[in-house]
């Protein structure tokens, strides 16, 4: 079916433009029992679990690997074994040792603040309750497959896309995928027009909405990636581009590695010039490189980023790059969503201020006294 619901039959309509009993008939589902134990294993494996997006990560030692991707580190490499080539091994040790700490911190970091975020994600695993082999279970949401009859009530987050098959008084926030605050009423009824656009479905409920009033049963018609929410999260799963202190960074990289070349070939002309001998001026111009490269810098930023997702994590904010915290820093303007989808729809009276901008007291007297009687 389109509009990210079961893919087993080809080009059907969406499942909230089909008759109910139609829609019962393809999900193989029944209202009464629910799926047995058997039934769910093969779906389980047909379909895979319900998450809207897989988190798919490098292994360990490609995520460490990936850091010496760095232009500054590549730079530094570069003047450790030009050091070799001069004969100043000390020089060699101390640049690869300082480089070493300074990714292994980076890559320490960010493998620590991993493993924060997947415990939080497992201590708010959500579950629901669903209907299996004619009792009432609860679930993690992972768990649920297209065909399952699910009970929604109020403060339930809804686990995947379905169709209503009983509810009363129903009310729905879609802001996740509307973006509009106001609640939503659903009901049973098919729709009397043809819609393919889902904030037009009074009939179904999706994935990631929640339930603000009444009760319903619903039979789940699509999970994980086929769901509604999970084609919105697959649009947004693209490579990052790099930030403003990644552009920084090589910026700034290549400038030294332009300077170095410039005054590496302008001492060594210089040295030719005045018929020195051909290879001690070689290794001068070496050695002026490895002095004019930074061993220190990267050292420094990364203990100085550290030090700010530390003392973030003291305030409870998890930190999973670090180089976030410097383009956090670096906005100028914040933009969020409208009243409602990000916040709580509330709104709250702080002061009452007279026209001089001052707070006053009369003012707020009179602003009710007028609200009350009108």
């Amino acid at each position: 079916m389109a509009g990210g619901v079961l893919t087993t039959e080809a080009t059907a309509p969406a499942f909230w433009q089909l008759p109910l009993a139609e829609l019962i008939r393809l999900t193989g589902a029944n209202p009464k029992t629910g799926l047995t134990a058997q039934e769910v294993h093969r779906r389980i494996a047909k379909y895979g679990p319900n998450v809207a997006t897989d988190i798919q990560r490098q292994p360990i030692w490609l995520q460490f690997l990936r850091r010496f991707r760095n232009p500054l580190v590549i730079l530094l490499l570069i003047a450790s074994f030009l050091s070799v080539l001069t004969g100043d091994k000390a020089s060699f040790v101390i640049i690869l040792t300082i480089l070493l700490l300074s990714v292994m911190l980076d890559f320490f970091q960010e493998v620590r603040a991993e493993k924060t975020v997947d415990a939080l994600r497992q201590s708010v695993a959500i579950k629901a309750i669903v209907l299996r082999d004619g009792n009432r279970v609860s679930l993690l949401v992972r768990d649920i497959v297209p065909g399952d009859i699910v009970l929604l009530s109020p403060g339930i987050l809804i686990p995947a896309d379905g169709r209503l098959i009983d509810s009363k008084d129903l009310y729905v926030n879609q802001a996740l995928l509307t973006g509009e605050s106001f609640p939503s009423e659903k009901n049973t009824s098919d729709l009397s027009t043809v819609s393919q656009d889902p904030n037009d479905a009074t009939n179904a409920v999706f994935m990631g909405t929640s339930v603000i009033s009444g009760t319903a049963t619903m039979i789940v018609a699509a999970t994980g990636k086929q769901s509604n929410l999970g084609h919105l999260a697959g649009t947004l799963a693209r490579q990052r581009p790099p930030t403003t202190f990644e552009h920084g960074v090589e910026s700034f990289s290549g400038m030294i590695l332009r300077l170095t070349i410039m005054m590496v070939l302008f001492v060594l002309a210089i040295n030719l010039l005045l018929h020195r001998p051909l290879l001690e001026s070689f290794l001068f111009a070496l050695a002026l490189a490895v002095g004019l490269t930074p061993e220190l810098l990267p050292m420094i930023v990364t203990i100085t980023l550290a030090r700010g997702a530390a003392r973030m994590a003291k305030e409870k904010v998890v930190i999973k790059s670090l180089p976030a915290i410097h383009n956090l820093g670096e906005m100028d303007i914040l933009c969020t969503d409208k009243t409602g989808t990000l916040t709580e729809a509330n709104m709250r009276l702080i002061s009452a201020l007279d026209p001089a901008g001052e707070e006053n007291e009369t003012v707020f007297t009179r602003a009710y006294i007028n609200s009350y009687f009108e």
